[in-house]
């Protein structure tokens, strides 16, 4: 892994990963249901200056979407695994073009939207062809939650030989030992900085 402070940041995305209205907002789907958290809910405001520093010296900003797609008759087509994970999930939550399935106020707006519909990021999305029409080739990556999509999308962007950066703290899950864990096993994956040494490194960079 190449030393970030070498990278061309005008070929460096900021990939977020769910920060969404129904996963975030009060009035969003996990929060009408009583599924909060408060270290997922400090995220948009630890990440936003990430984005703007990067813009900053001409990277971009990706946000990677949750996404449940309507059936013929409007109820969302769920996995059985996250259905009964998730019992309360029903009509419109997660539906393109909605509320909840917008990114949070306070990264608006992003670069490029990405809709996936499982864990990573790259899976069945256009995030591979984006990167290529725009010549990028390394990741920032944060979001929720981190054992699931930040580090299947990690996990998914070592095996394409496409450099990362993870903020730790840019990161989080409902279970701060599973957050850790989950940090340690991604050691040899990425590499790992918290948001203030990245704004920091991206302020610094020439």
């Amino acid at each position: 892994m190449s030393d970030p402070k070498d990278w061309d940041l005008t070929r460096t995305a900021l990939l977020t990963i769910d920060l969404q209205n129904d996963f975030i907002h009060p009035e969003g789907a996990y929060g009408r249901a009583g599924q909060t958290a408060e270290n997922i809910a400090a995220l948009p405001t630890r990440v936003a200056p990430i984005a703007a520093a990067l813009r900053a010296r001409g990277g971009t900003y990706v946000s990677a979407q949750f996404t449940l797609v309507p059936g013929p008759d409007g109820e969302p087509l769920i996995a059985p695994h996250l259905k009964q994970l998730r019992p309360f999930l029903g009509r419109g939550d997660f539906a393109p073009g909605s509320f909840g399935h917008a990114l949070v106020d306070s990264l608006q707006p992003a670069d490029f939207v990405i809709e996936k519909v499982a864990y990573s990021a790259f899976y069945q999305t256009r995030l591979e062809y984006i990167m290529r029409a725009v010549d990028i080739d390394r990741l920032i990556v944060g979001g929720i939650v981190t054992n699931g999509g930040v580090a299947s999308t990690l996990r998914d962007a070592h095996l394409r030989n496409i450099e990362t950066v993870m903020l730790t703290d840019g990161c989080a899950a409902f279970r701060q030992d599973v957050h850790d864990a989950t940090l340690l096993s991604l050691g040899t994956v990425t590499r790992q900085m918290q948001c203030n040494d990245a704004l920091t490194w991206l302020e610094d960079s020439a």
